[in-house]
């Protein structure tokens, strides 16, 4: 399929990445909204370019953007120190995002965008990282859990008129 390679992403990539959120927000969970204003509007509040320019800019947060033969397909962003209820540590790091186009999943990018971002969380000190992973997108959480990551708790989200059930999954760094 080509060569593929991760680097982090800086501000001068966050039209990329504001692109790949909107695509592969929609490719995963576009068909969960029947009112797709709803989903207009939080595409614009979640990955505006301007939103994603200043996340990247946050020394709190790290991103990383995935190429295949130059052309962008994924991407991975780390929030720092961001504890959650359901682990005792202060040493904690949120896993936000990991999203890679369809079409490039089977080229296990996933897994190499995960590899840095756990890289990031050990360098910082994390004892643990944690994320949320929609509780019907069993592809997702089989490939956390086959990467040592165990459910820890359950969360709603409301976007617009949806609402959503999450797993909170962590593990050990």
């Amino acid at each position: 399929m080509g060569v593929t390679s991760i680097r982090r992403a800086t501000v001068s990539d966050a039209e990329y990445i504001s692109l790949l959120g909107r695509v592969t927000f929609s490719e995963t969970f576009g068909a969960l909204f029947r009112d797709k204003q709803d989903l207009l509007l939080y595409y614009e509040r979640t990955f505006s370019v301007q939103k994603i320019r200043n996340s990247i800019a946050n020394a709190n947060n790290a991103f990383w953007i995935a190429f295949v033969n130059e052309l962008p397909v994924g991407y991975a962003k780390l929030k720092l120190k961001s504890g959650s209820p359901f682990i005792n540590s202060n040493e904690v790091s949120q896993l936000q995002k990991i999203y890679v186009l369809k079409d490039f999943i089977s080229l296990k990018i996933g897994r190499e965008l995960q590899n840095s971002v756990l890289a990031k969380a050990i360098e910082n000190k994390s004892e643990y990282i944690w994320l949320s992973v929609l509780e019907s997108n069993n592809r997702a959480i089989a490939f956390y859990k086959k990467n040592d990551f165990s459910q820890v708790g359950n969360h709603d989200f409301q976007i617009g008129k949806e609402g959503f059930s999450f797993i909170v999954m962590s593990r050990i760094l």
